[in-house]
């Protein structure tokens, strides 16, 4: 399923989750921890309601997210 918005996505995820385990990142956006590591691996494409979440916890644009913006 690896698109470039998907493979971008995750690079820009990993990134700004650091150090953060991904259970503890899961709990603070409210989503599956399932559900964000199959995005890490690119094995899932983000939804809009989960994206929006991401954003507002990280203070980011949604197009710098998904690789359409540095």
């Amino acid at each position: 399923m690896e698109n470039q918005i998907v493979t971008n996505f995750s690079k820009v995820l990993k990134s700004l989750i650091g150090d953060m385990s991904i259970s503890e990142f899961a709990r603070k956006v409210d989503i599956p921890q399932q559900t964000i590591s199959r995005y890490l691996l690119c094995q899932r494409e983000v939804t809009v309601t989960n994206l929006c979440k991401i954003a507002d916890f990280f203070n980011e644009d949604l197009d710098y997210l998904i690789g359409r913006k540095d």
